[in-house]
């Protein structure tokens, strides 16, 4: 070990350095991603989880200078507890970074990519560079170019559609069927609500299309019917 050897401490100090500065770039350059779309866990959160789950991989990988000679014939240590112990603290944080809003939930994402930095983190704790560097281009890959190909790829649009009526002008099943429909939208776990209290009727259901350009009509005309006291569309996704 490098530790054992008195004239390599400066080299094994220079090792440490090499492996936080390297947990420190590829955390930070996701967290960079992160922020540069609005994330509230973006540079300095990816930056902290990628350093720190490098540093206590130190722990485990420079264990001969915290523990004794003396006791290591009766001391077995197990590196791979660390790592497990850190991932499990990770999911925590990642529940964090989850956000619910209304029917929709964001925040996988950003979430996903805090548990790959710590990941990372950990590759750049033990040393292990190459797949340390090949993890951080794949996850700014997959964060980026993965993006760039989901806004040129043909997809389902899917949202959470709320409209709520007052309770004398109700808008049929069928004809709320048919407007939807005319907007090319289908409609799937469609829900009713009656509140006797406020007096208005309510429909909760997930509409689909194959184009999101088709929510921009669909408002314009419910801006129009004054029967409509109030309604909401929010895009699924992260």
């Amino acid at each position: 070990m490098l530790a054992a050897v008195p004239s390599l401490v400066d080299d094994a100090y220079g090792e440490m350095l090499l492996r936080l500065g390297l947990a420190m770039f590829a955390g930070g350059a996701i967290g960079l991603e992160r922020s540069y779309h609005g994330r509230p866990a973006g540079f300095r959160t990816h930056t902290l989880v990628c350093l720190s789950t490098a540093l206590l991989m130190l722990i485990t990988v420079y264990e001969d200078y915290w523990v004794p000679a003396s006791s290591r014939a009766n001391v077995t240590l197990d590196p791979t507890r660390m790592s497990q112990g850190i991932m499990t603290g990770i999911g925590f944080l990642g529940a964090g970074a989850i956000l619910k809003e209304g029917l929709t939930v964001r925040g996988l994402t950003t979430a996903a990519s805090i548990w790959m930095t710590a990941a990372i983190g950990i590759l750049a704790g033990i040393g292990f560079y190459f797949p340390g560097m090949v993890a951080t281009i794949a996850t700014l890959g997959t964060l980026t170019f993965f993006r760039w190909i989901e806004t040129r790829i043909p997809m389902q649009f899917y949202a959470h559609f709320v409209v709520r009526f007052a309770r004398e002008q109700v808008l049929p099943e069928s004809d709320l069927r048919a407007l939807v429909s005319v907007h090319d939208f289908t409609i799937a776990h469609l829900n009713y609500r009656l509140d006797a209290r406020e007096g208005f009727f309510e429909y909760r259901m997930v509409i689909r299309s194959s184009r999101a350009s088709n929510v921009r009509t669909l408002t314009e005309t419910l801006k129009q019917l004054p029967s409509v006291l109030q309604f909401r569309i929010s895009p699924t996704g992260d």
